[in-house]
């Protein structure tokens, strides 16, 4: 079941009567170090009732592409990317506040980090050229005249 088009793959593990569907991501190859990363809690925008007013559950995330410990191809990358999240300084700023806790919050905007430097290292494969084989060459000209014919027959009937 090894599909080329998928990068990852998908699968159901059973246990007992409960199926869940497991999905098996590729691993990072560039992982973020903590100390390279600056948290700072904000309270929330949007509805939420009196909880939004009390708690500080938004968290900004600044990291320093710059100064990072990535190679350095992938530091041009990430910095030549036209995201309005990266300031002129090359700091990326991630704001995470979908979840009603801090700590969800701040996994949150280190997996959407660690996500767009996943994007940013994929290369994709190159396409390599092929021509059509000699068969389907003449399966497509057989299909035209085929085609053709049944056109022409469509054509003014003279008596």
């Amino acid at each position: 079941m090894s599909d080329n088009r998928a990068s990852h793959r998908v699968r159901a593990v059973y246990n007992g009567c409960l199926a869940m569907i497991v999905s098996a991501m590729p691993p990072s190859l560039y992982l973020v170090k903590e100390d390279e990363m600056t948290f700072t809690a904000m309270r929330a925008q949007g509805a939420g009732g009196q909880n939004v007013n009390k708690v500080s559950s938004a968290v900004h995330l600044r990291f320093d592409i710059a100064a990072s410990s990535l190679p350095e191809w992938l530091r041009e990358r990430l910095l030549g990317l036209n995201d309005q999240r990266l300031s002129k300084d090359g700091v990326l700023v991630i704001k995470a506040q979908q979840y009603r806790t801090q700590e969800q919050n701040r996994a949150d905007a280190i997996e959407r980090l660690q996500a767009l430097i996943d994007a940013a290292g994929h290369t994709p494969k190159t396409r390599r050229a092929t021509k059509p084989t000699y068969g389907s060459k003449q399966r497509r000209l057989a299909g035209k005249s085929q085609r053709a014919a049944i056109k022409s027959l469509r054509g003014r009937v003279d008596d």
